[in-house]
């Protein structure tokens, strides 16, 4: 399988990541045999890097990708979180805890339920306004010192942030959403990623699964699913969406592709230090979203791509007020 380097540090995954968090939470019923099987595949076919986090379940996604990795740990680049904690009382309730000793907690927690010895890659889920950006770098470099983190992240971060974070410890990798159906980080984090050799991986390369051309109506979406939430899938906007979605759905017949491998295609074509990681529990989507390493853009499919989705195309905020992320930067 394809590979790419995420940042200046070395670190090698494959071209296309694996997101867990829809195995455990937020997309509907759980099904954690088949989500294992989903793993193993992945692994068999060569995908690398495994993106969980505590607050997904919560906890109970660390523990399937443990369960999934034992005895594979050699070929698996393991990626986790911290920094964002969920009240068991309320489900959708979010609250920001990135202080010194929270971090050094959260990692020990998650070697724990992972089943590990180091995480290959450790992010701050999102910033604390709390807590200065160096003091909780400064934790995270800590534990790399110690060898329980080999690569340090950040997810959902501004430029002058970054930076400053860069010079505590060098970033590996930031974690932001980013797709053909959300392309701000085009105008302000990607430059600066760039400029400082930091990777990114964009999380919902698939808008949600709105660019895979499978939801027709928000009828087909389970009842549990946090997606009736979201301001996309919603009313005006939805339909509104789903004509974006039609050129992409043109293009992949005209390709004898899918609308999911035109739209992985494109975001793995805005440059070669970006590793998407579209999220599935089911092998067949697994199998799909890899076959979009074999699919090429060209400059004239990527024209009308961008004509149809330039800044404004798209309907609805990436969030809605029910079980949002407290803080997007």
């Amino acid at each position: 399988m394809e590979k790419r380097t995420l940042g200046s540090r070395g670190l090698t995954v494959s071209a296309l990541g694996l997101g867990c968090m829809g195995m455990s939470d937020f997309y509907g019923t759980r099904d954690d045999a088949q989500s294992l099987a989903t793993i193993a595949r992945a692994l068999d076919l060569g995908l690398t890097l495994l993106d969980t986090a505590p607050m997904y379940g919560p906890f109970i996604n660390e523990e399937l990708v443990g369960r999934a990795i034992r005895g594979h740990r050699d070929g698996v680049v393991l990626a986790t979180k911290f920094g964002v904690e969920r009240d068991p009382r309320d489900p959708n309730a979010r609250s920001l805890d990135s202080r010194p000793e929270t971090v050094r907690a959260s990692c020990e927690e998650s070697l724990r339920r992972l089943g590990v010895e180091r995480i290959d890659l450790f992010y701050q889920h999102r910033l604390d306004p709390g807590v200065p950006i160096e003091e909780t770098v400064g934790a995270m470099a800590d534990l790399v010192r110690a060898g329980k983190v080999a690569h340090l992240g950040l997810c959902e971060i501004g430029p002058d942030t970054l930076a400053r974070a860069h010079r505590v410890h060098p970033i590996t990798a930031v974690q932001s959403e980013y797709s053909l159906f959300y392309r701000e980080p085009e105008q302000d984090i990607l430059p600066t990623l760039r400029e400082l050799g930091v990777g990114f991986v964009p999380y919902s390369p698939l808008g949600r699964g709105f660019l895979t051309g499978q939801i027709r109506s928000p009828s087909d979406l389970e009842a549990s699913d946090w997606r009736h939430n979201s301001p996309r899938f919603q009313s005006e906007n939805f339909e509104k969406n789903l004509q974006l979605v039609g050129l992409v759905e043109t293009l992949a017949q005209e390709r004898g592709v899918t609308p999911a491998q035109i739209a992985l295609a494109w975001l793995l074509a805005q440059g070669d230090d970006i590793v998407p990681i579209p999220g599935t529990k089911r092998v067949t989507r697994l199998e799909e979203n890899l076959g979009a390493l074999s699919v090429r853009i060209d400059a004239a499919e990527l024209d009308r791509l961008e004509a149809a989705f330039a800044a404004g195309a798209v309907a609805g905020a990436r969030y809605g007020t029910v079980g949002a992320p407290p803080t997007q930067r």
